[in-house]
């Protein structure tokens, strides 16, 4: 019987999303209730609800990824807030509800998001309740208010309490998604945090400050508004979508060049995915930052690279098994041939690094012209240490999924802690190891 293959990515839907689960309920909640209020008063300003909405779909059928898998929707996001922040279209006050605002962003994310089921694309029903959860949390804040004299007489109250409203959607998505991606991720909560801001602020700096100039302008321009301050957050999106296809495309490279160890036989098929997978797991559950992540996934497939210079592969491509000489002239001539793309110097210094031992052994006997401990060398950086440990694990595993495998791997590993492995590593390895085995079972 052959044996199954190995398929870390592959996680029950409840076990990997019930942080999800939560908050697609949360706003389903609140949108029944919304809904229901909604159709009891009546839908209050149609024409405006109609070309809000119309905004709102527009921006979920040209939303994007960005870097990470992240899914993002700024034109339909800065359409939402405008419309829960709206006090005046022409001379004409406005004054629906919150649940109104709710239902009519709803409505419009549904709308855009039915042409992208139609191609078989996914609907992103996490990050629709997070953008929705937002919304909810600015409307049901300021609409009581957007009827108060005080609000609508004095502009720089107005302009106070709006910038702090659009500041907190922004704040509440980022705690929303990174939940989110500590759930799906196993990442800790501070490191996810700080990763999405560093990703989400340049756009949504650029959401909150469209979905301001929105409801502002409305004041003056009337629903000419929507058209003219869209435009530059368009652009902002193109940009965007143009760099995150530039990233996507960058990596689908790499992953190609990492190939060509496997097609020329000197490493079992998807061996370099394996350990790639595995050593951005580890380094999540290290508490790696995202950017660190992608030069060590970019690291982990190329890791092999340099025994296409050796005459007979070795076999079955086990690294592990051969001596520390040829380990390391294996890593040189790969961070070498990586050198030469001159714009991944920090990932050929992790490949060349990483069949360094994580503590210096000494060379003579009974301490003898030991390195004192304030004088001992540093070891390898920790993305050299993750490889080195989820590159053995792979060559002792392989493909199988045999728990009692993994377990005798991961304790061979604990052996040779005292020079080789980094104990935190070994450790955060077989925590990854035994949540996959228990969900894989």
């Amino acid at each position: 019987m052959s044996e199954r293959r190995y398929e870390p990515r592959r996680y029950p839907w409840h076990v990997r999303d019930s942080g999800q689960l939560l908050l697609v309920v949360a706003a389903g909640v609140w949108l029944m209730a919304s809904v229901t209020q909604t159709a009891a008063e009546g839908l209050k300003d149609p024409r405006i609800a109609i070309a809000f909405g119309a905004l709102i779909a527009f921006g979920e059928l040209l939303r994007l990824n960005l870097p990470g898998d992240r899914e993002s929707a700024p034109i339909g996001f800065a359409g939402a807030l405008a419309y829960a922040l709206l006090i005046r279209v022409g001379t004409h006050d406005v004054h629906y509800s919150a649940e109104q605002v709710v239902t009519v962003a709803t409505i419009g994310m549904i709308i855009g998001a039915l042409p992208h089921l139609a191609v078989g694309r996914p609907a992103r029903v996490g990050g629709m309740a997070v953008r929705l959860l937002c919304v909810a949390c600015v409307a049901y804040i300021f609409r009581p208010l957007a009827g108060n004299s005080a609000v609508d007489q004095h502009w720089g109250l107005a302009a106070s309490l709006m910038t702090a409203l659009a500041v907190l959607a922004l704040l509440l998505e980022a705690v929303l998604t990174a939940l989110m991606r500590v759930d799906e991720q196993r990442a800790r909560f501070r490191v996810a945090l700080v990763d999405e801001m560093r990703v989400q602020l340049p756009l949504g700096a650029a959401v909150g400050a469209s979905a301001l100039l929105i409801a502002f302008a409305a004041e003056v321009m009337g629903l000419a508004a929507l058209a003219v301050f869209t435009a530059p957050l368009l652009v902002t999106q193109v940009a965007f979508r143009r760099y995150a296809g530039i990233r996507a495309t960058y990596l689908q490279t790499v992953r190609a060049l990492a190939r060509v160890t496997e097609i020329g036989g000197y490493v079992e098929p998807g061996h370099s995915e394996r350990v790639s997978r595995l050593a951005v797991a580890v380094g999540r559950e290290l508490g790696i930052h995202e950017p660190q992540l992608l030069e060590l996934e970019y690291a982990a497939l190329m890791h092999d690279i340099g025994q296409l210079s050796l005459h007979d592969p070795i076999p079955g491509g086990a690294t592990v098994l051969v001596s520390r000489q040829d380990q390391q002239r294996i890593a040189e001539l790969g961070a070498d041939v990586i050198q030469q793309a001159q714009v991944l110097g920090s990932v050929a210094e992790i490949v060349r690094r990483q069949n360094e031992p994580y503590r210096a052994v000494d060379a003579e006997p009974d301490g003898a012209g030991a390195h004192a401990q304030g004088s001992r060398p540093p070891g390898p950086p920790l993305s050299s240490r993750i490889i080195k440990a989820a590159n053995a694990f792979d060559d002792l595993v392989g493909s199988s999924l045999d728990p009692a495998r993994a377990a005798a791997a991961v304790q061979r590993l604990r052996l040779d802690t005292a020079s080789e492995y980094d104990p935190a590593t070994v450790e955060a390895l077989s925590r990854v190891v035994s949540r996959r085995s228990v969900i894989q079972l």
